[in-house]
């Protein structure tokens, strides 16, 4: 498999690969280049996505790593990259002081603030997520679309025992806060920042990866993940078969990224912009997920963040 991946980007079937697992993909990192195969179908357009917004940032002061090839074979869909120097903050993290951390930290604001300066094609979606917008089965529940809001709304309405009142309160909460987000400008947001999609070396970040849900939004939409990660670690493994890292660990983490990248958090009202992302994504949660116990779980923390509380109450930046 990895021997015909590596024929049709036409690069050399020599050099040691060690084998890595993960989410939706399986991966072999070597000693130049890292080879993915995505072998979920719902994603298949996935790494065609990741090239074009790779290409993007070509000339820019991004940290990435450099699109080799793509294509598609028996297997499935097939990405290679150049390696990049380092670990995954994942991995690095536990061991690090906080010194280290903290300038890793600094690290991501000055990577992202360059992503966000990126001009973003307008109306830069995933395929899958283009899709499902569209009607189509829902492949992921991330990242938010500001506009896209009222129409989660409208597709939990139709979900069997749905709770009316609590969606009619949501409708109004939703529309009184559209008005937040009129003057945004979209920006190049990479969708999907945490601990397993940065790589790490000597105190900093080498590089931003995995750019498949990468989109054009609100810049500050990047703080949902990021600040989710931060207050709910141990829900972001890199494999299903592994333990995410200890919340507190990132407690500072927020703060850093604030010190080093200001401009993110200085939007007017950005606690509420926040909560708003939040509502996006338990709304697609109540209306698309389906397994009922999730959906029941979305539908109590919508109606606690109703009432103005979720996992941001803990976290100071």
């Amino acid at each position: 498999m990895l021997l015909r991946i590596l024929a049709a980007a036409d690069l050399p079937a020599t050099g040691h690969f060690v084998p890595k697992a993960g989410w939706v993909s399986r991966a072999w990192v070597g000693d130049e280049h890292v080879v993915r195969l995505n072998n979920d179908g719902r994603f298949r357009d996935a790494y065609r996505h990741e090239a074009a917004v790779v290409n993007l940032l070509a000339g820019s002061e991004v940290p990435h790593a450099r699109h080799v090839a793509h294509g598609d074979s028996p297997d499935g869909p097939w990405y290679v990259s150049e390696r990049l120097p380092g670990r995954t903050l994942y991995e690095a993290w536990p061991a690090a002081d906080s010194s280290t951390r903290q300038a890793i930290i600094e690290s991501l604001g000055t990577a992202l603030r360059a992503l966000h300066r990126v001009p973003a094609p307008a109306g830069l979606l995933p395929p899958w997520l283009a899709s499902a917008l569209a009607g189509k089965p829902w492949s992921a529940f991330h990242p938010p679309v500001v506009d896209a809001t009222l129409q989660q709304v409208e597709a939990a309405q139709r979900v069997r025992g749905h709770d009316s009142r609590l969606l009619a309160d949501v409708a109004d909460w939703v529309q009184e806060r559209l008005a937040l987000f009129a003057t945004d400008r979209p920006a190049l947001v990479h969708g999907d920042l945490h601990g397993s999609n940065l790589m790490v070396d000597q105190g900093r970040v080498t590089g931003l990866i995995d750019f498949a849900e990468a989109l054009a939004q609100p810049a500050d939409v990047e703080l949902d993940t990021i600040l989710r990660w931060c207050a709910k670690a141990r829900e972001f493994p890199p494999t299903p078969d592994e333990q995410g890292l200890d919340e507190i660990t990132l407690t500072d983490v927020p703060r850093w990224l604030n010190g080093a990248y200001p401009e993110l958090f200085e939007r007017e009202h950005l606690r509420e912009r926040l909560n708003f992302y939040d509502m996006y994504g338990e709304l697609t949660l109540y209306a698309h997920h389906p397994h009922p116990d999730e959906r029941e779980a979305a539908q109590g923390r919508i109606a606690r963040l109703l009432s103005g509380h979720n996992h941001l109450d803990g976290l100071v930046w």
